[in-house]
Parts: structure tokens; C-alpha cells; sequence
């Protein structure tokens, strides 16, 4: 049976929980205890595909197809495991589940009700997602702050999972934010205090707290802190920013984090951990290195956590290649206007993530277009690669027709198009085509470079794909198709014969960078982008 290790939030919302359950992960999985995690998020939506970016950030993608929180990303690149569908739970998809039965008759008449029916639907939830891959420990966070309506039936369910698998085999992690109140120079504990107040009214007293907080802490805070918590003072972990976000799993090893969950759980574990590598990984991203100026050109650019995994993506390829990558955000709505192009002049690699909806579009092709006459190394990713096609079309026929259907129905050079199969759908949410896929390279081609192989899986998330009617026009002019799915029937790279590097990938590689193992695309645009740098200074 595995072991559970609860992770709630309190005092405020986007105080790091996520990464912290991520840390917790990989330093367990450095004593070599498996470890799988899962998320549970308390809002209606079934998941966040039809969200706005703006509300919820960036959508991730598992391999099997799964539309997710964000946070799925973190635990990705912190603990190394691909993770699955049952690893993101939501309370639109527990009711769904729940009033389906009801519908079906499956519950024989009886009156549904939060408790039993909710809740024995979220733990049944927790189990799949243990039953997935057999781990030694599953990692839960719920989504949320203690004290809100939504998260409640969460919380009553982990409640519930003491009792149904032995207190010996659930721990309970609560973080918190410590506010600093700048007019004393003090950091404040009574917040902290509420919440575990809140928290053990419900019937959940934590094992650990984490502290979260801009400023260090002294041992007299946690020693309040645990007196008034009942907490173990050893199980009060300060946590204060770090200066990389992956040395957050060194930070907790050296509070011993590991030892006191394993000696909690009675795990069977190393007793010492296998850091040495991630440590090495960190002091190089902590190195003072050359700066590379990187432009990504998106409409959402106002919150970068849209865009959470190019970006880490991009950290990632940099380190590789001893290199600081410094962001230029730069919205795509300001290039239509009239306003930003200048910044791309002073930028040594432009990256077009993907994204929906006309809004931005002329001037993610503006960017596409300054890539392609000034020779700067270009990455497009999903809807990147779209305008790029599209703004080789328009540099071929010399004129603005050529587009997309999602943007232009009327269009005489559909040169993206609807998928055959997406014609008839009408529900927007998890309809398209997601998830991973296989990819047959080109050889001799930037991507068959890049990757060193001749097949590949990549995630996919998307409805429009290249339109096979213009495939011989566009690679007579100077397209290369690089990348195809193994009939040969959709375009899954493509990229520019007379150019250093402009490629455009129909898929999302950034769903599958590493921070120690940085995607194959972005670290080849990297090099590209640095080797124009070099040559501009």
C-alpha cells in the first residue's frame, strides 16, 4: 500500500505550494522512495482547457492527453516521471463522475450528498492515480487555501484517507505565507496560527508546516510557531526565496524534510540522499554567465505563468550552453500597433509560443516575417509554426489573404486548416488533438540534428493543422517539412532551407524539458541564437 502526503495551503493563494510539494518529491526520490504526485483543484471547470490564460495560467499537457493545471509541470521537472490524466482532479470532473451514476441509477434511489457520494468520488480519485504507476509515496496537493467553500469537500476527503488506509500511512503538510510588516522589520506568525486553527477545525492537524517568506527566519519564529501549532519544531520548516527556483529540494533536505517524512511514514529509504547531481545543476545556474536576449512574442505576456513552460524551457537550454537567458516580453497585440519592433532588433533569438483566437495574430506573423528577412533565429511552437507557414504564403503571393480558418473563414489560401475529424465538434473542452504522438524526422534537417534520432514522441495540443494543399508550393519556395507523423499525412515540423535556423514545430516541446535535460529543439535554437549573438558583438 502507498503511502499519502497531504500538502494544503493557507493565509493566501500563490504562495509557492506547488513547488514545495515538487521539492518534497524530488528529495524523497533522492533517498529512492517512488514517487508519484497529483493535484487536486477545487474550482467547477472539468479542467483548464477552456480557461482563460489570464485566469489560470499555462495549460499543461501529460502524455496521455490530459489538459491540466500548471502545477503538473512543476512535478514533472522536479521529480523526472511523466505523470497522467489521474494525476489532476478537479470538482467539475468529481461531479460529472457523481451525477452521472446518479443518472445511470447507479446509487439504486438513494439521496446524493457531499458525504458520502463527493468524497468517496475524490478518494476513489487518489487511489487511481496511486494505482497508475505503483509509487512508494503519492504526493497530493490540493488546490486552494484553507477557509474556502470550494475546498472543503477536498479537505473532508483527505480527512477521511487517515482513517481509511491507517494513520501511519497519510501525513499532512500545511504551507503557509509569513507576512512581513515592513514598519517594525517583523515577520508576523498570527496568520499562520488562524490557519492551522482553521485547518484543525476541520479534523486535520498537520505534521509539517512549511513557512513560506521573502525574508529569513530566526529559530525563535519557529519554535512560536510549533508551541502554538502543536507541531514538532523540527516539522516547522522555514523556506525564504531562493535565488533559483531549483534549489528549493536542497533548501529542504538541508531542514530535514526527508528524514523527518520518512521516519513519519516508516519508509523505506537511503540515508542519505543522491543530490550531487542536482546540486552541480543548480551551482551552474547560479553562475554568472553571458546574457542572451530572447524575445517571446505572445498575447498573453502580461502573466508569464502562461507561457511557465517555454520560458523554463528556454532556462533550461541556456544553462546547457553556459548561457543567462534574459526574456524580452513582448506582446504581440503592441507589434499590430505599431509598437515594439524595435525591441526584436535588439533580441539574438525570437520564440512564437501557441495560443487561440485571432487577438495577436498579425503580430506574432510580423514577428514570423522579421525572423525570415533578418536571418534571426525563429522557434515557433504549435501556433508558432502556423504563422510562420502563413507568413511564408504571404511573402510567396505577395499578399495578406493567405491565413488561418480559425482566424479568416473566407480566406482563399486556408493554408492552416480545421482537421477533417474536428469538423462536426462543437464542445471546445478536450476535443482536439492532445497528448503524445510519434514524429518521423527528415534527415539532414535542423530538427533531425537537434534530436539525433530518427523518431520521436511529442505532446500535442491543438484542433488547426497545416493544410496538405499547399504543401508543394510552399516547399518549392523554401519550406522544409522536417517532421512528419509516420503515414506521412500531417506536418508535424517545419522550418526554412535558406535561414540559420527557423523551425516550427506543430507540437509543444516545452511539456517535456528537463531542467537537467533540456528539450532537443530548444537547446539547438539556443546555440543558434547565441552563435548571432556572438557574431553581432
Amino acid at each position: 500500500m502507498p503511502k499519502y502526503i497531504f500538502c494544503t495551503g493557507g493565509v493566501v493563494s500563490s504562495v509557492g505550494k506547488g513547488v514545495a510539494a515538487a521539492s518534497i518529491g524530488r528529495v524523497l526520490k533522492s533517498r529512492g522512495v517512488s514517487v508519484t504526485m497529483q493535484k487536486l483543484d477545487p474550482y467547477i471547470n472539468v479542467d483548464p482547457g477552456t480557461m482563460s490564460p489570464y485566469q489560470h495560467g499555462e495549460v499543461f499537457v501529460t502524455e496521455d492527453g490530459a489538459e491540466t493545471d500548471l502545477d503538473l509541470g512543476h512535478y514533472e521537472r522536479f521529480i523526472d516521471e511523466n505523470l497522467s490524466k489521474a494525476c489532476n482532479t478537479t470538482t467539475g470532473q468529481i461531479y460529472a463522475e457523481v451525477i452521472a451514476k446518479e443518472r445511470r441509477g447507479d446509487y439504486l434511489g438513494g439521496t446524493i450528498q457531499v458525504i458520502p457520494h463527493i468524497t468517496n468520488e475524490i478518494k476513489r480519485r487518489i487511489g487511481l492515480a496511486a494505482r497508475a504507476t505503483n509509487p512508494d509515496v503519492v504526493i497530493v496537493e490540493v488546490g486552494g487555501t484553507v477557509g474556502d467553500i470550494e475546498s472543503l469537500p477536498f479537505l473532508e476527503a483527505i480527512r477521511q484517507m487517515r482513517k481509511d488506509v491507517g494513520r501511519d500511512h497519510v501525513a499532512y503538510i500545511h504551507v503557509t505565507w509569513l507576512p512581513h510588516i515592513g514598519a517594525t522589520n517583523e515577520l508576523k506568525t498570527k496568520p499562520t496560527q488562524h490557519s492551522v486553527h482553521e485547518l484543525r477545525g476541520i479534523g486535520i492537524s498537520p505534521d509539517m508546516i512549511v513557512l513560506r517568506s521573502n525574508y529569513p527566519m530566526n529559530d525563535a519564529i519557529r519554535e512560536k510557531i510549533a508551541l502554538f501549532t502543536d507541531v514538532d519544531t523540527r516539522a516547522v520548516i522555514p523556506l525564504s526565496n531562493a535565488d533559483v527556483l531549483y534549489e528549493v529540494p536542497l533548501l529542504l533536505e538541508e531542514t530535514g524534510v526527508a528524514d523527518f517524512l520518512i521516519e513519519r511514514l516508516g519508509l523505506n529509504a537511503s540515508a542519505l540522499p543522491d543530490l550531487n547531481d542536482w546540486r552541480m545543476m543548480v551551482d551552474e545556474m547560479k553562475k554568472d554567465k553571458e546574457s542572451l536576449p530572447i524575445a517571446i512574442v505572445g498575447k498573453y505576456v502580461e502573466l508569464e505563468d502562461a507561457y511557465i513552460s517555454v520560458r523554463e524551457s528556454l532556462y533550461h537550454a541556456g544553462v546547457a550552453h553556459d548561457l543567462d537567458v534574459q526574456i524580452d516580453w513582448i506582446s504581440s497585440e503592441d507589434l499590430e500597433k505599431g509598437r515594439g519592433l524595435d525591441r526584436l532588433e535588439k533580441v539574438a533569438g525570437i520564440v512564437v509560443p501557441g495560443g487561440f483566437g485571432y487577438r495577436g495574430i498579425e503580430g506574432k506573423i510580423i514577428a514570423a516575417r522579421f525572423a525570415r528577412e533578418n536571418n534571426v533565429p525563429y522557434l515557433g511552437l504549435c501556433l508558432g509554426m502556423q504563422v510562420m507557414c502563413i507568413e511564408k504564403m504571404r511573402s510567396i503571393v505577395a499578399s495578406d489573404d493567405p491565413n488561418s480558418t480559425e482566424f479568416n473563414h473566407t480566406t482563399h489560401h486556408p493554408v492552416i486548416d480545421l482537421m477533417p475529424e474536428q469538423r462536426d465538434i462543437s464542445d471546445m473542452g478536450g476535443t482536439m488533438r492532445l497528448g503524445s504522438y510519434p514524429c518521423a524526422l527528415v534527415p539532414g534537417t535542423h530538427a533531425a540534428r537537434a534530436y539525433g534520432t530518427a523518431m520521436v514522441h511529442e505532446r500535442h495540443r491543438h484542433r488547426f493543422e497545416f493544410n496538405n494543399a499547399y504543401r508543394d508550393q510552399l516547399t518549392k519556395s523554401g519550406l522544409v517539412i522536417s517532421g512528419l507523423s509516420p503515414d506521412g499525412r500531417l506536418v508535424e515540423i517545419a522550418e526554412l532551407a535558406d535561414h540559420p535556423f527557423m523551425v516550427g514545430s506543430q507540437f509543444h516541446p516545452e511539456f517535456k524539458s528537463r531542467p537537467n535535460r533540456p528539450h532537443p529543439l530548444f537547446k539547438a535554437f539556443v546555440e543558434a541564437a547565441a552563435q548571432l549573438d556572438s557574431v553581432e558583438k
